[in-house]
């Protein structure tokens, strides 16, 4: 019997190590795994090619990013779920305003404000299209205001000497930051439009409505007129000092007045602390937005532009240089000026 036990314990002692062993795999196979967040943008259609571009670039240089959801549902619509917490980054093409300031407030949202960009906010006409050879900020306010819906419905209510041919308007809708921007330089109140007009946060929308129609007129970011200038016709904006065209040395030079505008990405400072995968995305965006911006249609802010907005990410300085307000006939210099003392 003595003989037996022995033999027993020989056969069991082997076994330790191996019941040691799947002991320790089945204490890792039930530890927490941590799981990456992922990045969410929204907002701006205006904003949404550069960041679009920049998102995609950085999925290809690091293979294990982590997911990454770049929409755009307009520049309000995009705040409103920034100041909820439901987006990491809001794509803007204005700057924050005083509402949407509370709102984030509101929900302990702290955020980092970024100027990435100048936009040439283009005002197009079909190609077939050979009466108009500029327009006057005060003819487009007859266009665009409130009091024409219903009214001003043919080319020559515009101006005598154009066709009596239907006027057909397409813009953006009422979540966009570029229908705040445009009511508010053209009409002179922001939100400010008639209605009865094709309405859309898509900017492709309106570029097939116009090139489709001889009659038609619309507006949208430089960058959705460069991609399609074989096919719209820019219309050059007299804004008292005679016409000028949208284009890179007009923005530059403060000449392309009042349609001229920054474009901005707000970063959600607490999140980016939290998300490593997210604070190196804003870096990356910074670096390589200056490429991306030319390459996409828009303006690039100078060098001096991208060192400012490299020093406010790196020092996390929240909130905004503009106080709330809307920003019309804004020019490079003034808000380099603007970042510079903030």
């Amino acid at each position: 019997m003595l003989m037996e036990i022995k033999q027993k314990k020989l056969i069991l002692k082997p076994l330790y190590p191996i019941l040691n062993l799947g002991l320790a795999l089945l204490l890792l196979s039930c530890a927490p795994v941590e799981k990456k967040q992922g990045i969410k943008i929204d907002g701006s259609s205006t904003v949404y090619p550069i960041t679009k571009v920049i998102a995609d670039n950085y999925k290809s240089e690091n293979k294990d990013v982590v997911d990454m959801e770049v929409n755009f549902s307009g520049t309000t619509d995009g705040f409103q779920k920034f100041c909820e917490g439901k987006t990491d980054i809001a794509n803007a093409s204005r700057p924050i305003e005083q509402q949407e300031i509370e709102l984030c407030n509101r929900n302990k949202i702290r955020f980092v404000e970024l100027p990435i960009a100048f936009d040439a906010l283009t005002v197009v006409v079909n190609q077939a299209n050979n009466w108009v050879q500029s327009l006057t900020v005060e003819e487009l306010r007859k266009m665009w205001e409130p009091s024409s819906e219903g009214k001003i419905k043919r080319w020559n209510q515009i101006k005598p000497d154009f066709p009596d041919q239907p006027l057909n308007l397409y813009g953006a809708g009422d979540k966009s930051g570029t229908f705040d921007y445009f009511t508010g330089a053209i009409v002179g109140t922001e939100r400010a439009s008639r209605s009865d007009y094709v309405k859309t946060e898509d900017d492709e929308i309106t570029v097939r409505g116009v090139e489709q129609d001889p009659n038609a007129l619309g507006y949208f970011g430089f960058a959705y007129y460069k991609a399609n200038q074989k096919k719209l016709k820019a219309v050059p904006i007299d804004g008292g000092k005679g016409a000028v065209p949208p284009a890179q040395e007009t923005v530059e030079n403060a000449q392309y007045q009042p349609l001229s505008r920054p474009l901005f990405i707000y970063v959600n400072l607490a999140a980016a602390q939290n998300n490593p995968d997210l604070k190196n995305f804003v870096e990356y965006y910074i670096k390589q937005a200056p490429s991306v911006v030319s390459q996409v249609g828009y303006i690039p802010l100078p060098g001096e532009g991208y060192h400012l907005a490299t020093v406010t990410w790196q020092k996390g300085e929240v909130g905004t240089v503009f106080e709330g307000k809307p920003q019309i006939g804004l020019t490079i210099g003034e808000l380099l000026r603007k970042k510079a003392k903030f």
